[in-house]
C-alpha cells in the first residue's frame, strides 16, 4: 500500500487526512525504521507494508467506535499500534500508551517529542500494576494482538469507564470470543458488536470486538498476570 493507496483507503473509512498528518506519519515511519535497526520493535519494515499492516490497520478502529474527543488507553502498545497512529490522525484524542518493555516506551517518547504531540503519554508499566491507579478512567480501551480474549479482558476491562468501551483488535477471534464470554460478564462487560472485515490487498481478516462496560469491575481484578495466565476467567 503506497501513500496514494493509503489516502484512498482511508477515504473508505471516512477519514480525510491533511498533508501535515501524512508528513507526521512519514516521520513516525522513518524514526521506527531507524530505531528498529538496533532495537527490535517490528518485523514489518518495508514502507508499503507498514502503511498497510500497521498504519491503516490501526485506523480501522473507526469501524467500531467514534474517536473524537475521547480518552483512549492502548494496552501493550508495542511500537505504538494502534494508539500512536490514532493520536496522529485524531489529534483531539487524549491517549495513554502502556507497555511493559521500557525500550518501547523510550522509542514512543522520542516520536511524541519529535512530532510535538500533546495530550499523550507513554507509560512503562504492566497493565495489572497500572490498574491500581487508573481504574474506570478511560472512554475507550483497546489492544492489538497482545493476548487471548479471556486474559486480555481481565487486563483491559477494569480500565473502562461506566458505559465506555473495550475494543480489542484481533485477526480471527471466533473461538477466542466463545471462550471469553464468562470473563467479559464477570468483569462487567457486555458484547455489543463483532465487526469482521478483510484488509485490502489480501492482507488478512480482522475482527473488532465492541464490549460495553455496564457494571463496575470488582476490585479483585485484574489479578497478577501469573494468576491470570494460570487460571483465566
Amino acid at each position: 500500500m503506497n501513500k496514494e493507496e493509503f489516502i484512498s483507503a482511508l477515504k473508505n473509512l471516512n477519514i480525510n487526512i491533511t498533508d501535515k498528518t501524512l508528513n507526521d506519519l512519514d516521520t513516525y515511519y522513518k524514526i521506527l525504521i531507524d530505531y528498529n535497526s538496533h532495537t527490535n520493535l517490528t518485523r514489518i519494515t518495508e514502507e508499503n507494508e507498514v502503511y498497510l499492516k500497521h498504519f491503516y490497520d490501526s485506523l480501522t478502529l473507526v469501524k467500531a467506535i467514534d474517536l473524537d474527543n475521547q480518552t483512549l488507553l492502548d494496552i501493550g502498545t508495542g511500537a505504538g499500534f494502534p494508539g500512536l497512529v490514532l493520536k496522529i490522525v485524531f489529534p483531539n484524542l487524549k491517549v495513554t500508551l502502556v507497555d511493559s518493555l521500557n525500550k518501547r516506551i523510550t522509542f514512543l517518547k522520542s516520536v511524541i517529542e519529535k512530532l510535538g504531540l500533546k495530550d499523550i503519554e507513554a507509560i512503562h508499566a504492566r497493565a495489572e500494576e497500572y490498574a491500581l491507579d487508573k481504574r474506570e478512567s478511560f472512554d475507550i480501551v483497546t489492544s492489538r494482538a497482545v493476548a487471548n480474549m479471556s486474559m486480555l479482558s481481565e487486563l483491559c476491562i477494569p480500565f473502562v469507564k461506566d458505559h465506555g468501551y473495550f475494543v480489542p483488535m484481533k485477526a480471527d477471534a471466533n473461538e477466542e470470543l466463545k471462550g471469553a464470554k464468562n470473563a467479559i460478564k464477570t468483569l462487567g462487560g457486555v458484547l455489543k458488536d463483532t465487526i469482521i472485515f478483510e484488509l485490502p490487498y489480501d492482507a488478512g481478516t480482522r475482527t473488532l470486538i465492541k464490549i460495553e462496560k455496564l457494571v463496575k469491575t470488582s476490585v479483585k481484578y485484574p489479578r497478577k498476570f501469573s494468576e491470570i495466565k494460570k487460571k483465566p476467567l
